[in-house]
């Protein structure tokens, strides 16, 4: 397989760490196995030392066995299950606590952001010295397809977000991310939210605690329904208010 890369330096030879990619995952059966599939590829390429974490966060579909065939043929490809679904900011934090890579990727299991991104993501983190590196829609070579109100929706979230912490990120939501595996041990302790604000927090508590976020463009084609699920935007924003009234007025994070 080739990548052409559209940054230069990325030296596979030099590449001594070890990735860990966490995907959580729920109801995700018509997509996963070219998820895993892709995904596999694009680490193999960067490097033999990687692993796949699939946390399966409550599927009543055939995910779980989906995932455990495409083991077999890989066994650095692993699932992670607990039962019943608990939101993905548990299913990350749970991935990362079983997880074993110098680097950690944060990534959706819907494919709507393809995995060949984690190599331009690598070398964002090497050339700009960057304890994150964040996918963006908001990044001005980002090319982004999805629906006006989800549009409309992320961009008063985004005002929402710099109202109330300040965060230089332009997008918090993005389901693809690149850690430093010791800024997720500083980090993820302390983190609350187990559903969509999730990102929120952790990205906020890492600026709090002096670490450099990079955002990086992406090519985002949405695929899943355009409805607009208002009780788990309503939840989003309870969780968001916390987590300032947490930094704010109990200092909890300091």
């Amino acid at each position: 397989m080739s990548y052409n890369c559209q940054r230069s330096g990325f030296d596979r030879g030099m590449f001594m760490e070890m990735i860990s990619a966490i995907l959580p995952a729920y109801n995700e059966e018509d997509i996963i196995e070219n998820v895993l599939h892709e995904t596999a590829r694009t680490l193999n390429w960067i490097t033999s030392r990687w692993e796949i974490l699939v946390v399966d966060d409550g599927s009543i579909d055939s995910t779980p066995e989906i995932v455990k065939k495409f083991a077999k043929t890989d066994n650095r490809v692993k699932i992670l299950s607990y039962g019943k679904n608990m939101g993905k900011g548990f299913a990350l934090r749970y991935g990362f606590q079983h997880s074993r890579g110098d680097l950690v990727i944060f990534m959706d299991a819907d494919l709507e952001l393809h995995p060949r991104k984690i190599i331009e993501f690598i070398e964002i983190m090497r050339e700009e010295g960057a304890d994150i590196v964040v996918g963006s829609k908001r990044h001005p070579k980002s090319k982004v397809a999805y629906p006006l109100k989800r549009k409309i929706l992320s961009n008063v979230y985004f005002l929402l977000v710099k109202i109330l912490f300040d965060l230089d990120v332009k997008d918090t939501q993005t389901g693809l991310k690149l850690f430093k595996r010791d800024v997720l041990a500083d980090v993820i302790p302390r983190i609350l939210v187990k559903r969509y604000a999730f990102d929120v927090e952790l990205l906020a508590n890492s600026v709090r605690r002096g670490y450099k976020i990079v955002e990086a463009p992406v090519e985002l084609n949405f695929r899943h329904n355009s409805h607009v699920n208002w009780k788990e935007v309503w939840k989003i924003l309870v969780d968001t208010m916390a987590i300032a009234y947490r930094m704010h007025i109990k200092r909890y994070y300091d």
